[in-house]
């Protein structure tokens, strides 16, 4: 199949709303990353909260939907225009042709600790007004989005930790080869909660400062959210040069340990392997790698020997979830969008809070922002259970 084109595309994250704040930030290299102090936690660290979300309002007619998630999903669908060019799509395609690929790890799990607060003192039972099926379900999101936009194609939540909003991109590519929709609306949405923060904090993979990938004293991630989108469409025969096209996508399990990844990074390697294949390059061609980049000890260094099993040295890379901290479901989403700005503004953007790259780590990694035509980019999403996603985008005049 041919590439695909990100015909619009946004990103709401702890950096900013939308594509000129978050492409502001990456140049100023601000990160959004502040001591904890979200609802009831008490936690020494520091998480990537989008200011305004609790302020979102949900249309009437989609009340049942309302949840941190599904608000966050609205403020990102507000951004850039996006809304409006989803509804020139269903103008084009029809409603039933274009397909909802989203990802997310948590979903709404916030509103189910809210209702277990209010509890009956006596049966325990749930409040009345607390909805299961479209708050915490994993597929409320794209069940929103989709009656949101009145779209009646597939509809499909993929919820494989923190790969989840890069394997959408794969998953969408394969209904279109198969010619069951005309486009796509794919990306991912992931808020904060008390699961996740108190759960990784548990498994000791929180760090007590803003994360620092690839540092040689990393200790741990930082949690954020972020809501990511874009609308992929079968490229057409004229492009502005600058337009981003999806080249590749590669997918793996390393099947390792339900935690961890495989220590050499083998199902790291080969995602981007096969990404590289099905987009007919070699690893000489990728200008930029945006990499996974947890900031925990394990994870880099398995990315770290992946990333130079294939590449080299030479390559440029960064992490930019310093920047953003680590969102999760979202992840793989926002940093496409990251890649897409990479490419049309000719930025490497820098690793944040990184002070000492780990020098058994052989990489070129960014301590500071780089300005160079950027042709083609990689990016890596990798989550628990060894469940690994790599992307390649490019540029309309270099594919």
């Amino acid at each position: 199949m041919n590439p695909l084109w990100l015909s619009h595309f946004t990103a709401t994250s702890s950096i900013g709303r939308g594509l000129d704040q978050t492409l502001a930030a990456l140049h100023q290299r601000r990160a959004g990353l502040m001591p904890c102090a979200f609802d009831t936690v008490d936690l020494e660290t520091f998480i990537g909260e989008v200011a305004g979300v609790d302020e979102v309002q949900l249309p009437a007619h989609l009340a049942d939907f309302d949840c941190r998630n599904n608000r966050l999903a609205l403020l990102g669908l507000m951004q850039d225009g996006f809304a409006d060019a989803v509804h020139a799509a269903i103008a084009k395609y029809g409603a039933q042709r274009i397909g909802v690929f989203l990802g997310t790890s948590t979903s709404g799990i916030l509103q189910t600790e809210l209702a277990y607060r209010r509890r009956d003192a006596t049966t325990g039972a749930f409040p009345a007004d607390f909805i299961y099926g479209t708050t915490h379900n994993t597929f409320s999101v794209a069940d929103f989005t989709r009656h949101y936009f009145g779209l009646t194609g597939p509809a499909v939540v993929v919820s494989s930790a923190c790969s989840s909003s890069a394997k959408v991109f794969a998953s969408a590519r394969r209904m279109m080869a198969a010619g069951l929709i005309d486009a796509a609306l794919v990306g991912g949405v992931d808020s904060l909660c008390l699961t996740t923060l108190y759960g990784f904090n548990s498994l000791g993979l929180i760090s007590e400062q803003a994360c620092r990938p690839f540092d040689a004293q990393r200790n741990g991630i930082s949690i954020g959210e972020a809501a990511a989108f874009a609308l992929l469409e079968r490229t057409p025969a004229h492009l502005d040069a600058d337009a981003v096209l999806l080249l590749g996508t590669g997918e793996s399990s390393d099947a390792y340990h339900m935690s961890s990844p495989h220590p050499d990074g083998l199902g790291a390697r080969m995602a981007m392997q096969d990404a590289l294949k099905m987009a007919g390059l070699k690893p000489a061609d990728i200008d930029y790698i945006n990499l996974h980049g947890t900031a925990t000890p394990s994870n880099d260094a398995a990315e770290g020997k992946a990333v130079t099993a294939i590449f080299g040295a030479a390559t440029p890379c960064s992490s930019t979830k310093g920047a953003t901290g680590h969102t999760l479901g979202a992840a793989g989403g926002v940093e496409a969008v990251i890649c897409a700005l990479a490419l049309q503004h000719g930025l490497l953007p820098a690793g944040l809070n990184t002070r000492q790259p780990d020098s058994s780590l052989d990489l070129d990694y960014l301590l500071e922002n780089r300005e160079q035509p950027v042709a083609r980019v990689l990016s890596n999403s990798f989550g628990f259970g060894g469940t690994n996603c790599s992307l390649i985008f490019g540029r309309a005049d270099n594919s």
